[in-house]
């Protein structure tokens, strides 16, 4: 039989006060990296279906152009005059689908992913044209160009720094 004092074998397991601050302080310097590079990440994704929707829309402009020999008008507030329900040509909301009776160009037309900015489209004078443009948020992409003052589009794009990116045809 084994008898005696073990306490002085007694190991003891816990972290001081310091450690766990330390530990603390590192998950929040961690959790802050990642969440700045995700936001960066979620802003290069919205530029990146920016970019692609005006492609898009160019196409359907140019379907537009081969089915009736000119561009469509383009309004004040940057749309399409090219939808036709009725008998006359009504201008067509982003998001809604663009069609002329039975011919459907998009459904629907595209929205800026931010609702408070919207794309624009503008028709050059002898209708043999078109300006494309949308706001960028990431301010140093390659593909932007710095907005005009004043602004012919009314994509949103106001603040001072801003890009945008616009096809032309």
């Amino acid at each position: 039989m084994v008898s005696g004092n073990f306490s002085k074998w007694k190991i003891q397991s816990a972290f001081t006060l310091i450690e766990l601050l330390v530990v603390i302080s590192i998950i929040g310097i961690l959790a802050t990296l990642i969440s700045a590079n995700l936001n960066s990440a979620r802003v290069r994704a919205r530029d990146a279906q920016r970019k692609g929707d005006l492609k898009q829309i160019s196409i359907a402009l140019r379907t537009y152009y081969n089915d009736n020999g000119a561009y469509p008008a383009s309004n004040a507030s940057g749309q399409i005059v090219g939808c036709k329900p009725a008998a006359t040509l009504t201008s067509c909301s982003w998001g809604s689908t663009w069609s002329v009776g039975t011919t459907v160009y998009m459904k629907p037309l595209p929205m800026d992913p931010v609702s408070s900015q919207s794309y624009s489209y503008l028709q050059t004078s002898s209708g043999d044209g078109f300006t494309l443009s949308g706001c960028l948020e990431n301010g140093s992409d390659a593909q932007g160009t710095a907005v005009p003052t004043p602004n012919p589009f009314s994509s949103g794009c106001s603040s001072s720094g801003s890009i945008m990116f616009q096809i032309t045809q």
